[in-house]
């Protein structure tokens, strides 16, 4: 299995653009915060996390193959499981439906980054430390605020016997402990 310096340097060999890469280590983040808290083993997770966009630069195009590209790159070198949950992500075009708790929480945390970081980026400071729990529940509710954050996507956490306020928290947390990583 890939260590997790061995899977970053994959991840910076492959992704050009440097908010991927940040996207990636903030999803690695809060899949790893996820699995302390359900019971689910932190490294598998983490790496689910952190390789789940491996291939998004280069299927931008075809959505059908984002996360399955990924996972031929990766097949031999990571767990059938964080294979699944990388496909799973995806699976409104890649039909691999999330089942078990990692390919839950990794569509949940997916969203969740993306509405974590807008948080973030309309404080006076563009700074995680900045924003509060309340204040990413209210910018939940408000469709016109990072429209292209799926809410349904982050709601997965039900599923996952965590509340929508839990799961924000759980994942807010695991961002503002590696704000300095993101640049926020």
């Amino acid at each position: 299995m890939l260590s997790r310096q061995e899977a970053l340097r994959l991840v910076k060999e492959r992704v050009k653009k440097e908010n991927f890469v940040k996207h990636m280590l903030a999803v690695e983040a809060i899949m790893r915060a996820l699995a302390k808290e359900l019971g689910g083993d932190e490294e598998l997770w983490g790496l689910a996390g952190l390789l789940h966009d491996l291939d998004f630069e280069e299927t931008t195009s075809n959505p059908s193959l984002h996360g399955v590209k990924a996972c031929l790159l990766l097949e031999g070198l990571v767990p059938e499981e964080v294979l699944r949950a990388i496909r799973a992500h995806n699976y409104e075009h890649t039909g691999v439906k999330p089942e078990t708790a990692m390919e839950k929480a990794l569509v949940a945390a997916d969203a969740a980054s993306g509405l974590l970081v807008a948080c973030a980026l309309v404080m006076p400071n563009k700074r995680l430390e900045e924003v509060k729990l309340e204040t990413v529940i209210r910018k939940f509710k408000a469709k016109d605020f990072a429209r292209g954050v799926s809410r349904e996507r982050i709601l997965m956490c039900e599923q996952l016997g965590l509340s929508k306020e839990r799961f924000l928290s759980i994942a807010l947390e695991a961002l503002k402990s590696i704000a300095g990583e993101l640049g926020l």
